[in-house]
């Protein structure tokens, strides 16, 4: 008789699925929604519209009331079995996503995954503020984090602490704690600090907030904005040139350009 070989089980693919924009998730994310056959998707934060790339045939489950060991059953599962399994993820998949106990499960039972990057909130923001969130002796540094809520933090990560740094920082999950999130930006930004807030980047009822952060908090509680909203702070939000690039400075050469 033949030696009959187990067939090797598809990776379970953790894709993101950018900030909202059906359009703006990757070709390769978009490309293995098509050939899944199990998707789990974040119905709490990602468009359904997005599962118009699915097959009629493709089984989709809202991971949205799902606790742990049951999403991870659908992916053990299911990889096993043979099936090509997605789980997509808002944003990208490796900020704020819970990501790693998932893989850990996958590990653990020797399934296979493999990961697909994803456009982050942080930069729909910034293309809807029209801001480069890095600009020449302005701001070098981009800090993306948030405030303690449910999920603590480490004490050398509090937000006071890091924006003493005076960097461009992208807080996430903290809309609902604007005040405190303000409070705490204070004790190492002058009160005139460019910042903004933006509701759902790059969804059809995306709305963007500028000011300062002496205002900023009373404009976001004005517009009845307490969830799903980026808050950027930083001198490079003043859309000041500052220094010019030297990549494209006419005096500075590289390897594909001489002076």
């Amino acid at each position: 008789m033949k030696n009959i070989r187990a067939r090797k089980p598809f990776p379970v693919i953790f894709a993101g699925a950018g900030p909202g924009d059906p359009e703006l998730i990757t070709v390769k994310g978009m490309n293995a929604l098509k050939k899944a056959d199990i998707v789990i998707y974040a119905g709490s934060l990602v468009s359904k519209k997005m599962l118009a790339y699915c097959r009629k045939a493709a089984r989709i489950h809202d991971s949205a009331p799902m606790t742990l060991p049951e999403i991870t059953s659908l992916m053990v599962s299911g990889a096993r079995s043979g099936k090509r399994v997605v789980r997509l993820h808002t944003g990208d998949p490796a900020l704020y996503g819970a990501l790693r106990e998932q893989a850990c499960v996958l590990e653990a039972q020797d399934v296979p995954y493999e990961i697909i990057p994803g456009v982050s909130s942080a930069f729909a923001s910034a293309a809807a503020l029209k801001r480069e969130l890095t600009v020449p002796g302005v701001s070098q540094t981009v800090i993306f984090t948030r405030l303690p809520g449910k999920t603590p933090a480490p004490a050398n990560e509090k937000l006071s602490l890091l924006s003493r740094h005076q960097a461009t920082i992208c807080v996430f999950l903290s809309a609902g704690m604007i005040d405190k999130t303000v409070r705490e930006l204070k004790k190492g930004y002058p009160p005139d600090t460019p910042a903004a807030a933006v509701y759902r980047a790059s969804w059809k009822d995306e709305v963007v907030i500028t000011g300062h952060l002496k205002n900023i908090a009373a404009r976001v509680k004005a517009a009845g904005i307490s969830r799903q909203a980026m808050i950027i702070v930083g001198r490079a939000l003043d859309g000041a040139v500052g220094e010019c690039s030297k990549l494209y400075a006419p005096g500075f050469g590289h390897g594909f350009r001489k002076k």
